[in-house]
């Protein structure tokens, strides 16, 4: 078992608000934490996948009325929208008997679903937390690589071997596109989505050129459009905004895209192994992405993620704004020898950033002039956590 970084946080909100809502993509563990939480207090959990669980709540007013005393798990809550206008009411008495705190988990797969229904019902009354798969401070340091080529989905990660680490993330997609896209709504073909999730994995943490995939599927630009923000709705996908902030540079506006696991995104290309990634030219955009994902996740809250680029070529993959308007400037390299681009130094100099580093896959800290650090993954995203 993995201890997940996020437990402590998850018991920290459900002792002060009386909703939580946790949210991933499926497979993520967002059932084993909660359950694990869940050990600690008196609780009930129920499946709304299943049909005896969602039997149970036939009279939701007095099933939750006879478990007021304990905390309610209710996994993938999204697939029994109307029970948000009954926990509403039933979290407002609680208040008024002073049953104020730990009253429902609430575990969904769809963003933008659970939040446009837990945001008209439960507004005051709900935190949110995101679980995304396993990150570079979640395992052990020796296993870097292999998080990188397995990506972070624990039933991926925690394979016997790669064969069957990459079959998993195979039937992972598959499940994905033929029954739990066609589940939410949306009715786009699986092929259509499978390629367009594939192209996003070619063009891994590249700008966003919309109107070239539009072309390559043979639909239009509003389409593609749709399908982007279904996968970030899922968060399969991270769509990075551009620093926007005016200071009378020509910016480049589009988004940076990314396939958010590592693993998936390999496997959505075909490659099984480190030497296929090591041979294919998507091998430093897919180490990028596991250095993105794991420094926005160590940011301390109230942090704003960007990239920033101009029309001249002034460059840095990763600003991020933290509390108290302190920028920290991050350029991530895959070689053990990094070594800064001149886009990097004119992109600092255009920012004035508080902090600069060059991410790598070394361990050792050291200096690369101009102000600027090479450091390596782990050591940046403990120096995250600990920022105040």
């Amino acid at each position: 078992m993995i201890e997940r970084r996020l437990k402590d946080r998850l018991i920290h909100l459900l002792d002060r608000t009386p909703a939580v809502g946790l949210l991933g993509p499926r497979q993520v563990g967002k059932t084993t934490l909660a359950l694990e939480v869940a050990e600690g207090r008196p609780s009930v959990y129920l499946d709304l996948e299943s049909t005896p669980d969602r039997a149970r709540l036939s009279d939701p007013d007095r099933y939750f009325a006879d478990h007021e005393a304990e905390l309610v798990v209710l996994d993938e809550v999204h697939r029994v929208p109307e029970l948000f206008q009954t926990l509403r009411g039933v979290i407002d008495r609680g208040r008024r008997s002073g049953r104020k705190t730990g009253r429902f988990l609430l575990l969904g797969s769809a963003a933008i679903e659970l939040l446009k229904q837990s945001g008209e019902t439960l507004a005051g009354r709900i935190s949110y937390l995101e679980l995304a798969p396993f990150d570079a401070l979640e395992v052990p340091a020796r296993d870097l690589d292999r998080l990188w080529v397995r990506g972070g989905f624990p039933e991926s990660f925690l394979a016997r071997d790669d064969a069957s680490s990459f079959k998993w993330r195979q039937d992972f997609v598959r499940t994905y596109l033929e029954r739990d896209i066609p589940q939410l709504g949306p009715r786009i073909p699986a092929e259509t989505l499978r390629r367009f999730w594939t192209m996003l994995a070619h063009n891994q943490a590249q700008l966003l050129n919309a109107a070239s995939l539009a072309r390559a599927l043979g639909v239009s630009g509003v389409t593609v459009a749709g399908y982007l923000d279904l996968l970030v709705d899922l968060l399969l996908v991270r769509r990075l905004p551009a620093w926007h902030r005016n200071d009378g540079k020509r910016l480049v506006k589009s988004p940076k895209v990314y396939v958010r696991d590592t693993g998936i995104a390999h496997a959505l290309l075909g490659l099984r192994t480190k030497e296929d990634i090591l041979g294919h030219p998507v091998a430093g955009q897919t180490w990028e992405t596991l250095a993105v994902e794991t420094l926005i996740a160590a940011s301390p809250d109230g942090t704003e993620a960007s990239f920033y680029r101009t029309s001249s070529g002034a460059e840095i993959d990763l600003v991020l704004r933290l509390p108290g308007d302190r920028l920290w400037a991050i350029e991530v390299k895959r070689s053990s020898a990094p070594k800064v681009e001149k886009g990097f130094h004119f992109a600092c100099d255009d920012l004035g950033p508080k902090k600069r580093f060059v991410v790598y896959p070394g361990t050792e800290r050291f200096s690369l002039g101009n102000r600027i650090e090479a450091i390596g993954l782990v050591a940046l995203a403990t120096e995250l956590r600990s920022v105040k």
